[in-house]
Formats: structure tokens, C-alpha cells, sequence
């Protein structure tokens, strides 16, 4: 198709291809909203499907990206649900982002999509601890940790595999080469 040619040098493409992915990053947060809670799973656990879209941007267009993807979803989530739905978002995306990022590039070899997204989910976490620590003021929040750690390892390791199975076809398009 000849509109896929230099279209990384085209101005609109910078701009349109990570907002089109902050939309279904949203997007997938907005329908994972809509999970009931799960038994016996820590309150306020989710899977963390967006996340999908925002380890895809990391190994696919950066760490910028990546990090811009993390910083909409937890704008929204303070503009939604309130301050500290938007810290708690904002401590887990951006530090998840940065390990997503660093083990792709240096470790990514040797733990593959779903031992990086099932540490990446264990780092999401433990951000989404310490500012609750944070925000709470007490550490009791830590005895969540272990419930916590079981959880995103199982999350994170569904996303893993949920991504490693859609990245051949993403691949194949021309427009990310």
C-alpha cells in the first residue's frame, strides 16, 4: 500500500499512532472496570489488561511512548475516579513503564513477554504500595504485598501471553518497521 511509505518521517503519524494506542489502552481499562470483583483476590485487583498496550509501546516505540501511555491512563483516572485512584494509577503505570522498558531492551531474551510482563505487574504493584503507604500514612498496607505479588505474577503473566500471541500479526504491519 504506498500510504504506508516514510510514514514513520510523517509529522501525523508521531502523533496519531500513540494516541490511537492511550485510546485502547483506555479503552481495555474502561471494559476491565466492568470485571466484578474477584473472590479471594485482594481488594481492588484487577488484570491489568491495558497494560497489554502499554508493554507493547515499550518494546515497540520507547520508553517515551510508553511513559505517555501510563501518564493518560492515570490522568484519567484522577479526572474519573478521583486523586487517589490517579496517584495509585500514576506510581504503578510509570514505574511498571520504566521496568516494561528497561528489561525489554536488557533482559528480554532471557524472561520473554511473559516473565517481563509478569515482573512488570509485580513492579506495578509494589508502585501502587508505596504510595499508598503514602497516602495512608501507616505501613500496614505492606500485608498486602504477598496477596498482591501472587496475583500480578498470575495477571502478569496472562497479559505476557495474551501479547505474545498478537505480536507476529502486529509485526507483519509494515507501519511499525
Amino acid at each position: 500500500m504506498p500510504w504506508f511509505t516514510d510514514m514513520k518521517k510523517n509529522p501525523a503519524y508521531k502523533v496519531a499512532l500513540p494516541a490511537i494506542l492511550c485510546a485502547l489502552a483506555l479503552s481495555l481499562g474502561f471494559l476491565e472496570s466492568m470485571i466484578p470483583p474477584l473472590p479471594f483476590f485482594p481488594p481492588g485487583a484487577k488484570p491489568g489488561f491495558s497494560n497489554i498496550i502499554t508493554m507493547f509501546a515499550a518494546g515497540s516505540l520507547g520508553f517515551p511512548t510508553a511513559a505517555a501511555i501510563a501518564l493518560v491512563k492515570g490522568l484519567f483516572a484522577f479526572v474519573t475516579r478521583g486523586v487517589t485512584a490517579g496517584i495509585m494509577s500514576l506510581s504503578g503505570g510509570l514505574l511498571s513503564a520504566t521496568a516494561m522498558f528497561l528489561l525489554m531492551r536488557y533482559a528480554g531474551r532471557y524472561l520473554g513477554m511473559v516473565g517481563i510482563s509478569a515482573v512488570c505487574a509485580v513492579v506495578h504493584n509494589m508502585g501502587q504500595l508505596a504510595a499508598a503507604v503514602f497516602i495512608t500514612g501507616t505501613a500496614d498496607v505492606i500485608n498486602y504485598a504477598p496477596a498482591l505479588a501472587f496475583f500480578g505474577i498470575m495477571t502478569g503473566a496472562l497479559t505476557g501471553i495474551i501479547l505474545g500471541s498478537v505480536m507476529p500479526a502486529l509485526q507483519k504491519l509494515k507501519f511499525l518497521k
